[in-house]
């Protein structure tokens, strides 16, 4: 087991959250209503926080950029707590990244307006490799990563060429990817499999990048797409394991083709207070799982218990726990 700790690189967010009473069709108006609210969000934030919170003792690396404005004084305040987490390493330049979520309090549905912002230009020049010495580097997301999503002729593009130069040095990849319609999937995911360790991803990206439906027209899973997923993506060159979280659980293969699966907890009623962050929460799960020396079993039971501890509240990190909580929050609520 290493001990120098866990790099996480990539979208740092501000979320500005508007309630609106109906989302207006084009040329209509709708009503923002009182309980504006602004948090942090984006890959580094979630799994920044997600990862302080399980170990307190686990060193950790942020790795992005913000701008030099008023929200990026907001975001480098928001890792202050957190007394393991390093941001020297997070560069400040331009207008920092943020999304204007239209919540309509009727039908729940949620449109997000996102300005990528400072996260466009995040590179591998970025990145002191000289500076960085750790054990796992964990990336996200592939698709609005501007910089990194533009195509490299040697390695496919510029994300891929990034986790290459950091297996090289001994460093163990993980991506995450966003959910997005298109057929950018196709281009940008898989050069990057091939430099990936661990690919952790739900189900909907994992349908994009293998063309394998995952759920049917009435949104069920199909579960019997699952195992045939796992190991397309697998073939397309992660080494160690592939997972894949949704909703009604979470799946995954290892690098010994094993196969593995875990149902999501069985929460009460009225415990779920917010879904925002629950993907990064159960990718901090099985990541640190994997960088302790865990199997795929307990990667996939610890990330589930992470994502029910993020439902328990409205903002993406605050309903987070030591591991040892999250394992008895596993054990208490698995049915």
């Amino acid at each position: 087991m290493g001990k120098k700790g866990i790099s996480v690189a990539g979208n740092l967010v501000v979320d500005i959250l508007y309630p609106v009473t109906g989302l207006p069709k084009p040329g209509e108006l709708t009503s923002i209503q009182d309980g504006i609210t602004r948090s942090t969000g984006g890959c580094v934030c979630n799994v920044v926080g997600d990862l302080a919170i399980m170990d307190p003792d686990l060193p950790i690396k942020a790795l992005g950029r913000v701008g030099d404005d008023a929200d990026g004084d907001y975001l480098i305040d928001s890792f202050r707590p957190y007394k393991n987490a390093d941001i020297s390493m997070i560069r400040r330049e331009g207008k920092t990244s943020f999304t204007a979520v239209m919540a309509d309090t009727i039908s729940k549905e949620r449109t997000f307006f996102h300005y990528r912002g400072a996260n466009a230009r995040f590179c591998e020049a970025d990145i002191d490799w000289n500076q960085i010495d750790t054990d796992f580097i964990h990336i996200a997301y592939i698709l609005i990563l501007d910089a990194l999503d533009q195509s490299d002729a040697e390695y496919g593009t510029k994300m891929a060429r990034l986790l290459c130069h950091a297996k090289q040095r001994g460093i163990k990849t993980s991506i995450d990817v966003v959910s997005e319609a298109g057929d950018r999937f196709n281009r940008l995911v898989p050069p990057a499999l091939k430099y990936t360790d661990y690919c952790i991803i739900n189900e909907i990206e994992a349908g994009q990048v293998t063309g394998i439906p995952l759920r049917d027209a009435g949104g069920n899973l199909i579960q019997a797409n699952i195992r045939p997923a796992l190991e397309k993506i697998r073939r397309l060159g992660v080494s160690q394991w592939v997972v894949i979280h949704c909703p009604e659980g979470g799946f995954g293969i290892d690098q010994h083709m094993r196969y593995a699966e875990s149902p999501s907890l069985q929460l009460p009623p009225d415990y779920i207070k917010g879904t925002v962050g629950a993907g990064d929460a159960f990718c901090s799960g099985a990541l640190y799982t994997a960088y302790q020396g865990g199997d795929l079993p307990e990667g996939i039971k610890l990330g589930n218990a992470a994502a029910a501890a993020s439902l328990s509240q409205p903002g993406a990190t605050e309903g987070m726990l030591p591991a040892v909580e999250l394992r008895r929050l596993g054990e208490k609520y698995l049915k």
